[in-house]
């Protein structure tokens, strides 16, 4: 389906296509038709179909996304990432706009055929991690479809950052996250055995007089490593995209911040549920506890950074001082 617009006038694709700057400013400056010519140009019939075709396999997987994850505590990102990640796209658009070339038809239907085929799997089945990725793959390729390769490069870390909201595999994630709930198990144990409290446990089962706490995937470091490191790739797109060495320093303090987030957390809980109760403790105040602690999370995210900027940014001047001193 084409959904440019039918007025792009013989050559623009080519002048597009050649990347000359000034074939380009003259492509786009012959391209002056109304918004009224612009908008019925898109809506014609087989864009209709088209478009009516992806909110079919849109909306009741994403519904299903919402309903299934974002409600619950772990997939609490999924809503920012999704609004983020497309305020992203939209700023992006203009400059990729005159990268746009359809690529050949077969292509396309060789790559969108089988992801459709594995999406119905995926959607009688009811498996939402396979489901969501499988319908966000068929987007891209239906968006590839429709403004190429070169334009789909340009928007590669929109694409895969909104990718960010749709849940993991919960297998993955259980096998790489088991070692941190038992470093926090123990290290919470250890810690408060040093002042005096009748605590003990093993593995993820902590015993605090006579109560017993199993510290789930959500106190473990699940709910942080994700959350966080989407928020903070965004975080560090927007303002370190020019210097990718920063960025990628700045990524690997992601888990220690998200497993140090996680510790107090769990300490709050035990110390709630010793002290007040296993009810205070589960009730409203275990939810006040996870987004104090997110939230606690990114401002160390912002405090690293801020840090390792003001070392970055000294020895320059460092290096200057010195010399001059010589």
């Amino acid at each position: 389906m084409n959904f440019r617009p039918h007025g792009d006038g013989p050559g623009t694709a080519e002048a597009y296509a050649a990347g000359a700057p000034a074939a380009r400013a003259e492509a786009l400056a012959a391209d002056r038709r109304s918004p009224r010519d612009i908008v019925l140009a898109y809506l014609s019939l087989p864009n209709l179909l088209f478009a009516l075709g992806l909110l079919a396999v849109m909306v009741p997987t994403m519904l299903f996304v919402a309903g299934e994850t974002w409600s619950r505590e772990e997939g609490a990102h999924g809503p920012i990432v999704l609004m983020t990640g497309l305020w992203l796209v939209w700023r992006k658009w203009p400059s990729v706009r005159p990268l746009f070339a359809m690529p050949a038809g077969w292509a396309v239907a060789a790559l969108l055929v089988p992801l459709l085929l594995l999406f119905m799997v995926a959607r009688i089945t009811q498996i939402i991690e396979i489901e969501g990725y499988v319908m966000y793959a068929a987007l891209l390729v239906a968006l590839y479809g429709l403004i190429g390769g070169a334009a789909m490069r340009k928007l590669a870390f929109p694409l895969i950052y909104l990718a960010f909201m749709f849940p993991p595999p919960e297998t993955v994630i259980y096998t790489l996250t088991m070692p941190m709930k038992v470093a926090i198990s123990e290290g919470a144990i250890a810690l408060l055995q040093q002042f005096g409290y009748p605590i003990g446990g093993t593995g993820v089962t902590i015993q605090i007089g006579q109560y017993q706490l199993l510290v789930a995937a959500a106190c473990s470091g699940l709910n942080s490593i994700v959350s966080l490191s989407a928020l903070t790739v965004f975080y560090i797109y927007v303002r370190h995209a020019n210097d990718l060495r920063f960025a990628l320093l700045l990524l690997l303090f992601v888990l220690p911040v998200a497993v140090a987030a996680n510790f107090i957390r769990v300490l709050i809980l035990i110390l709630l549920t010793y002290h007040a109760g296993e009810a205070t403790a589960q009730s409203f105040i275990h939810d006040l506890a996870g987004l104090t602690m997110f939230a606690l999370g990114l401002a160390l995210i912002f405090l690293v950074d801020q840090g390792l900027s003001y070392f970055r940014e000294r020895r320059p001047r460092a290096a200057l001082v010195a010399q001059a001193a010589e």
